[in-house]
């Protein structure tokens, strides 16, 4: 099978079909059951399209009939339904203006409406307030026709006409108005006040907090009444033994509230135990009542039970007893979590609902005096944590005060993050104030478009690629004041990703920021190379050229350093290389020398199986450890790195994925991030001195001494391994060296790290 002829096949989305339907059919939650329905939806789609030839999974143009610069809906492993995303219903604000214009509810002639004297005057002045949200990056197209009119290029305008207009009935070419005029490109945040307000107001009383407050405040002192009744017919300590005056007449009126309590409090069902406390008192106070005499049995059962709740709390007035009910009395009294999401939800109401909240701690201030009594809770009561993370997840702040903060707690997050910082400083090279915001919004727009699953090593579709940016394109002015701000972002950013996240590979999308801050600041001319990581289930075989280059990169650093004689890499053979040709689609440069000497790394042997997700990922992990996955390109930005500090981080991260291996059912994968964080601590000790090099092997005992038994049997062949390289030794061609192995991630057989460990 020749490259050109792989095609993806629809096993993947007929199982998530099925999944769909299952959840669709079979979810306890009716939202859960709509999310469901959704998803069947979009999966039937795909497996419709791929059936009936109307999606071509796999390229970079998906679907027939409409051009790559379109957005396309795409859902779960980069299949495309068929949809564009910015499709869909009218907008409400699109419904609106077809009534104040008397225009059908259509999108052709809303879209003609905006080229109207009228509508490119109601563009132009969109433009100049700012107040617009680009949800898809289609939305920016009428705007830059409205904003090259009145810069006077009118072909410019003409053209963008040209390729947008046939498809003015299907896709939005506007944006949605705002509130909110952009704000300060360096502040970000992972959700808006609006969002928080919204989960918060959704939050809805515990079930079992209600039925544990019914218990404490009505059934707990009903028991109290109970027993204090019986314990008027003690003599001796014997139950029964006397009736004081007035006794059957107060159980009558006892039993009589106990009748009414039982219909007005429903959640707690203790009560109805015929074996609890209050079933048995209850049940042999009836029998009173009714003018029975209790049997032996009975009166020694009621006898149990009255020792037993005097044994444990005392008398009903008694010190003890008095103390027990007041703490039970303190805890049924405390605001509940739902009270508290609401008062701070009303607290949200009062501020901006489309960017995130600068003062978070005012928000989750105690409750105000003036608070209190309206949400029915105690003033000065404390914001429950619960509820402060959702609010927390809102904070708006610099990408690395959220990180000390906690809020942004992973790469991946921080990879959601970043579009905004890197959108600020590709627009910053318009000078025009309008354009440069438009550009902002459509580059952060853009960046939200899902990633296709895309064969024969193709590119995503670019930003440059949009037929309204490129129209726009001769407007920039590059400068050495634009290149260098770029770099400082570059260099920025590149930064809070490894002093935040030090154990994690570069998720893709933060990738893709880096690069494109590359190519725009001055480093451009340093052809700094960014790599992504690939796919195992869709791995062609072969490497674009720009890993050969990392790898160079890389062994320019690295040649000789304990990072090579771990992983025994010749960086001087590598260097060597010179092969770099186009194939494939024409498109792109690949190294047939580069991708062999992955797959004898690999001990890949025979003909190459695409489809072998496990012998894929070999080869790709040996591309990742010549390149070090990105850690080399950062290095020669200049950052400062605390190299055995960040090495420390690393091994502490190791440890704690080890933990996760012990009876994990499915243990491969975190097996895999284990040897990454691995790789990535190898790097920042081989930048740091010989001393603390060797001095490593002992801060890895000691850390390794804490650990349970399963994480020292799983870790420690790996730290006697490092020990031993660091001394000057090497691992046989099996990667051992005595009791110690090399920690890689990927391989077609058990794990070593899974197949040893304790035993329960």
């Amino acid at each position: 099978m020749s490259d050109n002829d792989i095609r993806i096949g629809a096993g993947f989305p007929l199982s998530q079909l099925a999944r769909a339907l299952t959840t669709a059919g079979t979810h306890e939650d009716a939202a859960g059951r709509q999310r469901g329905e959704l998803r069947v939806r979009r999966w039937q789609q795909v497996v419709d399209g791929m059936a009936g030839g109307g999606l071509d999974i796999g390229s970079r143009i998906p679907v027939r009939g409409l051009p790559a610069w379109v957005t396309p809906e795409v859902v779960h492993g980069g299949f495309a339904t068929g949809e564009p995303a910015a499709g869909g219903p009218l907008r409400p604000d699109e419904t609106d203006r077809a009534q104040r214009l008397g225009l059908p509810a259509e999108r052709r002639a809303l879209f003609w409406s905006w080229l109207t004297d009228a509508g490119l005057a109601e563009l132009g002045e969109l433009l100049d307030s700012g107040r617009y949200r680009v949800e898809y990056a289609e939305e920016a197209a009428l705007p830059v026709v409205a904003w090259l009119l009145r810069a006077g290029d009118r072909d410019g305008a003409l053209g963008v006409l040209e390729e947008i207009a046939p498809f003015a009935d299907r896709l939005r070419f506007t944006p949605a108005p705002s509130d909110q005029r952009a704000g300060d490109p360096d502040v970000v945040y992972r959700q808006t006040a609006g969002d928080a307000r919204q989960i918060l107001e959704q939050r809805q009383p515990n079930a079992q907090i209600k039925t544990m407050r019914e218990a404490l405040t009505v059934w707990n002192p009903f028991a109290d009444e109970l027993l204090t009744l019986w314990c008027e017919t003690r003599n001796g300590g014997r139950i029964g033994a006397v009736t004081p005056d007035g006794w059957l007449p107060r159980a009558v009126q006892l039993l009589a509230r106990y009748q009414h309590l039982a219909a007005e409090h429903t959640l707690c069902s203790k009560h109805r135990n015929p074996k609890g406390s209050i079933g048995v008192l209850r049940t042999a106070l009836e029998r009173r009542v009714a003018g029975a005499e209790l049997t032996p049995r009975e009166r020694g059962l009621v006898q149990s039970v009255v020792d037993a709740m005097l044994r444990k709390r005392g008398h009903p007035g008694s010190p003890e007893h008095t103390a027990i009910r007041r703490l039970q009395a303190r805890e049924a009294a405390r605001p509940r979590h739902h009270q508290l999401a609401q008062l701070v939800a009303a607290r949200l109401a009062g501020l901006p609902q489309d960017i995130g909240i600068s003062d978070v701690d005012h928000v989750l201030r105690p409750v105000d005096a003036d608070e209190a009594h309206p949400a029915g809770v105690v003033a000065g009561w404390p914001t429950p944590c619960p509820v402060a993370r959702v609010v927390a997840r809102a904070a708006a702040g610099t990408l690395e005060q959220l990180i000390d903060r906690g809020v942004i707690a992973s790469a991946e997050e921080l990879a959601r993050l970043t579009p905004r910082l890197a959108a600020a400083t590709a627009a910053s090279a318009y000078p025009d104030p309008a354009l440069r915001i438009l550009m902002d919004a459509t580059y952060r727009a853009f960046r939200n478009r899902r990633s296709l699953l895309l064969l024969n090593l193709e590119h995503q579709v670019r930003v440059a690629e949009l037929p309204w940016v490129q129209a726009v394109a001769s407007a920039r002015v590059d400068t050495s004041d634009t290149r260098d701000q770029a770099c400082r972002a570059l260099v920025r950013l590149a930064s809070a990703a490894v002093w935040g996240f030090p154990a994690t590979v570069l998720p893709n999308p933060l990738v893709g920021e880096l690069s494109t801050l590359s190519t725009l600041s001055k480093q451009a001319s340093l052809q700094l190379p960014w790599v992504e990581e690939l796919a195992a289930d869709i791995f062609m075989g072969r490497f674009s050229a720009k890993f050969l280059q990392a790898a160079k990169l890389a062994g320019r650093r690295l040649a000789g350093s304990l990072y090579a004689r771990y992983y025994d890499i010749d960086y001087s053979a590598i260097a060597a290389i010179d092969d770099t040709s186009r194939r494939l689609l024409r498109c792109t440069r690949t190294s047939d020398a580069f991708d062999q000497l992955c797959r004898e790394r690999a001990g890949a042997r025979g003909k190459r199986s695409w489809f072998n997700v496990a012998a894929n990922g070999i080869i790709i992990e040996q591309a990742q450890i010549l390149t070090t996955h990105n850690l080399a390109t950062i290095a020669e930005l200049g950052i400062d790195l605390p190299s055995a500090d960040l090495a420390r981080r690393c091994m502490d991260t190791v440890l704690r994925l080890a933990t996760r291996i012990h009876h994990n059912p499915r243990p491969l994968g975190t097996v895999k991030n284990t040897a990454y964080a691995w790789r990535q601590m190898l790097f920042f000790l081989s930048l740091s001195t010989w001393e603390e090099q060797t001095a490593f092997p002992a801060y890895a005992e000691q850390r390794l001494a804490t650990q349970p038994d399963h994480v020292r049997a799983r870790i420690a062949p790996a730290v006697t391994g490092l020990a031993h390289v660091i001394s000057g030794g090497k691992f046989d061609a099996d990667g051992r060296a005595g009791t110690g192995r090399r920690l890689l991630g990927w391989t077609t057989r058990e794990h070593w790290m899974v197949g040893p460990g304790p035993r329960d």
